[in-house]
This record gives structure tokens, C-alpha cells and sequence, in this order.
């Protein structure tokens, strides 16, 4: 297996330092200046990774998007009923050492911020949130088959109406800086749910 390029490296270091600087203060408070000293990269360097601010959001969008599923698939692939993965994966949401869903999630930061401004980027995430959603379907009738969860009359309508109550508990908790409404989304969803 060869190591990656000295430019991959470089790249792939620019979309994590830049997702967090996006985390902390969005798409727009971003500046390239910031990104380029935090990231170690001199400051000409930038549109030799990303044609634009854009582009790099885009792309950032993309490797958040994997990450995310990647995890959510790990999750899934576990020998264990649906029911407790599906818990595994709300309660992770309430929070650890990288915060809350509502300190992590880039749906959360930018939903409404970009869906203005990127069509692409806009796109990059909504299509995440539909790949989320019809993962959580898959747990859903496996739940109902393994008879850790609730037969639901319409699993794909039941996820994306999980996933999104959820997204408006993160909301709610970043507002507030309370954990309460992801705590009581997750005991909202035991108990509408799990068997």
C-alpha cells in the first residue's frame, strides 16, 4: 500500500481544520486567511487544493457526509438487535469528548445557512441526510424482524421523521445549551419504538 501524497495530506488537512473552524462559526465567518494559518498552509496555496470557498465547502460537505455514514454503518454492522444499535447510535448523539449533536453536526450549523447560498453544497447535504435516514429505515425493519422494534406502517416515513426530530432536537439544545431535548428526543424514541 503506498502512503499518501505530500498534497493529499495537505488537502485532507485543510477539510479538517476547516470543518472545525465551520463548527464554530459557520460557512460564512470562515476566512481563508484563518483556514490557511490553522491549517499550516501558506496562504497562496489555497486554489491549488479548491478552485473556490465554495468548491471547499463542497468538498468538506463530502468527507463529513462519509464520515458520518461510515460510523452509522459501523454501527448497523454490529451483532447486536436493531433496537440496541439504533440506541447506540441516538445516544451517542447526547454527546462525549467532540460534544453533542448539536456541537458536531454540520446539518445542524448549516442546513439553513447554506441552503441559500450552495445549491451544490445544499445538495451535498440534503443527499446525506437521505442516505442517514434510509439507513435508519434498514435498522427499523430489521428491529421489526428481530422483534427488538415497533412494526411501523411506513419504516423509510418513520425514519425520516425520526431523523428529523431529532435534527430539531439539536437545534433546540444548541439554543438552549441544554441537553434536554436530545435526552428527551432519545427517551421519545425508546419508547415509540423499541419494544
Amino acid at each position: 500500500m503506498t502512503s499518501p501524497k505530500k498534497s493529499e495530506l495537505t488537502r485532507s488537512r485543510i477539510l479538517s481544520e476547516g470543518r472545525a473552524l465551520v463548527l464554530a462559526s459557520g460557512f460564512g465567518g470562515l476566512g481563508l486567511t484563518e483556514l490557511l494559518s490553522t491549517s499550516g498552509v501558506p496562504k497562496g496555496s489555497f486554489y491549488y487544493y479548491f478552485t473556490s470557498k465554495e468548491a471547499f465547502g463542497c468538498e468538506m460537505l463530502k468527507d463529513y457526509v462519509a464520515d458520518y455514514l461510515a460510523a452509522l454503518d459501523a454501527i448497523i454492522a454490529r451483532p447486536a438487535p436493531a433496537a440496541e444499535r439504533m440506541n447506540s447510535f441516538f445516544s451517542a448523539a447526547l454527546g462525549g469528548e467532540a460534544g453533542s449533536m448539536a456541537d458536531r453536526c454540520l446539518v445542524v450549523k448549516l442546513a439553513a445557512e447554506i441552503a441559500d447560498l450552495s445549491e451544490d453544497m445544499r445538495h451535498i447535504l440534503d443527499q446525506g441526510v437521505i442516505a442517514v435516514c434510509g439507513r435508519l429505515a434498514v435498522l427499523i425493519r430489521a428491529g421489526v424482524e428481530d422483534g427488538s422494534i415497533i412494526a411501523q406502517p411506513d419504516p423509510e416515513a418513520a425514519a425520516t421523521l425520526l431523523y428529523s426530530q431529532w435534527l430539531g432536537a439539536a437545534i433546540i439544545a444548541k439554543l438552549s445549551r441544554s441537553a434536554g431535548p436530545l435526552e428527551q428526543a432519545l427517551a421519545d424514541t425508546q419508547t415509540r419504538f423499541f419494544v
